[in-house]
C-alpha cells in the first residue's frame, strides 16, 4: 500500500465549490452551517409526467446573488461547446486554482501538474436533447459540439487546457464515487511522482428528463415530499423514500507539503488516507452488512497510519434510500463499533441532495471546512433517527461545535463502487 511521507504528507492548498446552496466554498459553507437546504420544486422542465418533481439545482444570478455564473470562468464563445457539468467543473476548478496560487510557468510545471476530474454520467441533457433532436429532425440538425460537450472526461479535458496543465489527466466515471476515486488517484500520482501537484475533483449536471425518469424507474428518488422540496432529503431518517438528484461540482488542488511550502501556498488540511473496493454484490445495491464499504474506510484508516479510533466524524455518504442508509450504518458499525457518541456522523446530502459523481470531492471540501472551524453540520429532516444508527452522535438538524482531527468521508456508487478519503487537521 502506498503511503504518505508523515513528515512530507499530501495537503490541499485550494478549493472551490458549485452547489444547489450557491457558488464558492464561503457560501457553501455558510448556509450549510444555517441550516439552508438546496433543494426545490423541479423547474428546469416539465416533471407533470413524472414521480420526483423535486430536485437540487445550481442556482442562477438571476435568482440568487450568489448564483451561478459562467462567465465568471469561461469565455461567452466557448459555452455553447459544453453542457453544465462541464462548466460547473470549470468555475469550481477557477475558485480552487486561484485559492491555490498555481500558475505553472514552465513547461517542466505544466507537465508535473495533473488533473483528474471524475464525473457519474456526464453531459446527460444533451444526449437526450439530441436523441430528440435526431427523432424529429434528422442527423444533419446536430452540432458538431454534440458529442465533446457531454463525454464525461471534457471536464478534466477543459480545466487542462484552459490552465495548460499538460500533465497526467483523467476521469473516472464510477457513478457516485467517481469524484473521491478522482481525488485518490490524483493522491497516487503524487505519491508515484508522476505529478507534483493534481487539480482534482468531481463535476455533474444531469438534472434532465433521461435521468429523472431513469432513476424514477428504478424506484431510487424521493416522491413523497413534492409539496416540501427542502423535506424530501433525510438520510437516516425513518421517513426517507429515497434520493434526491443534485447537480454541481467540487475541485480540490493537492500537492505535496515540501511542495507548498517550496512555492509559498496554505495547506488548508491533509490529505491523509483513501481506500477504494468492489461489492461484487449487485448493480445497485450494497451488500446489507455494508462488506465492500468496510474494506474501503478500513483501507483510508489504514493508509493514514490511524485507527479506528482516531476519526472524529464520519461525513456518511448516505443519500437518503433506506436500503443504503442500513447498509452504510451496518459498515460504520463494523468499523467503528462500540464508540457511540464519541464518533459524530452527518450527512452532507440532507442539504444539498446528490450530486452524484461531484458528491464526495463536495463532502470532502465540506470535511475541510469542519476541521478548520470546529464545527459539524447538521443532518436535516432527521426527526426520527434509525434506531441503529442513533448509537452515533447523529448531529441532528442544528450544527454541533466539535474538536475535530480526522475526518473519514465515504462515497459509493452503484456497481458495487466504495471509496473512502480521511482528511486530517495542519498542525500549526
Amino acid at each position: 500500500m502506498l503511503k504518505s511521507d508523515p513528515n512530507d504528507p499530501i495537503v490541499v492548498t485550494g478549493m472551490g465549490v458549485v452547489s444547489p446552496l450557491g457558488v464558492s466554498t464561503e457560501v457553501n459553507w455558510s448556509r450549510l452551517l444555517a441550516g439552508r437546504s438546496g433543494v426545490v420544486h423541479n423547474d428546469r422542465f416539465d416533471t407533470e409526467a413524472y414521480g420526483a418533481r423535486v430536485a437540487g439545482l445550481v442556482p442562477g444570478k438571476d435568482s440568487d446573488a450568489e448564483g451561478f455564473d459562467p462567465l465568471v470562468a469561461i469565455d461567452a464563445k466557448d459555452i455553447k461547446k459544453m453542457d453544465l457539468f462541464i462548466q460547473y467543473g470549470l468555475v469550481a476548478a477557477a475558485e480552487a486554482i486561484a485559492q491555490s496560487g498555481w500558475e505553472p510557468q514552465t513547461e517542466d510545471e505544466q507537465n508535473a501538474t495533473a488533473t483528474i476530474i471524475g464525473s457519474g454520467v456526464g453531459g446527460s441533457p444533451v444526449m437526450a436533447k439530441s436523441a430528440v433532436l435526431v427523432a424529429e429532425k434528422g442527423p444533419r440538425r446536430m452540432s458538431p459540439f454534440t458529442v465533446p460537450s457531454f463525454l464525461a472526461n471534457l471536464a478534466a479535458g477543459w480545466i487542462s487546457i484552459r490552465y495548460g496543465f499538460k500533465g497526467p489527466i483523467g476521469a473516472p466515471v464510477t457513478a457516485c464515487a467517481a469524484s473521491a476515486q478522482a481525488i485518490g488517484d490524483g493522491m497516487r500520482l503524487l505519491l508515484t511522482g508522476e505529478a507534483e501537484i493534481a487539480i482534482v475533483g468531481g463535476a455533474e449536471g444531469s438534472v434532465d428528463p433521461l435521468s429523472i425518469g431513469g432513476f424514477g424507474a428504478a424506484r431510487a428518488l424521493s416522491t413523497d415530499f413534492n409539496d416540501a422540496p427542502e423535506k424530501a432529503s433525510r438520510p437516516f431518517d425513518g421517513k426517507r423514500d429515497g434520493f434526491v438528484l443534485s447537480e454541481g461540482a467540487a475541485v480540490l488542488v493537492i500537492e505535496k507539503l515540501s511542495h507548498a511550502r517550496a512555492r509559498g501556498a496554505t495547506p488548508l488540511a491533509i490529505l491523509s488516507g483513501y481506500g477504494t473496493s468492489a461489492d461484487a454484490y449487485h448493480l445497485t445495491a450494497g451488500s446489507p452488512d455494508g462488506a465492500g464499504a468496510q474494506v474501503a474506510m478500513r483501507k483510508a484508516i489504514d493508509m493514514s497510519g490511524l485507527t479506528s479510533q482516531d476519526i472524529d466524524f464520519v461525513s456518511a455518504h448516505s443519500t437518503s434510500t433506506p436500503v443504503g442508509d442500513a447498509a452504510e450504518v451496518a459498515a460504520i458499525e463494523a468499523v467503528f463499533g462500540g464508540r457511540g457518541k464519541t464518533l459524530a456522523l452527518s450527512a452532507l446530502k440532507s442539504s444539498t441532495g446528490h450530486l452524484l459523481g461531484a458528491a464526495g470531492a463536495l463532502a470532502a471540501v465540506m470535511a475541510i471546512k469542519s476541521i478548520q472551524n470546529g464545527i459539524v453540520p447538521g443532518t436535516l429532516n432527521l426527526d426520527e433517527p434509525d434506531a441503529s444508527a442513533a448509537q452515533f452522535d447523529l448531529v441532528a438538524n442544528t450544527a454541533k461545535a466539535k474538536a475535530l482531527k480526522h475526518v473519514l468521508v465515504n462515497a459509493f456508487g452503484f456497481g458495487g463502487v466504495n471509496a473512502s478519503l480521511v482528511l486530517s487537521a495542519v498542525e500549526r
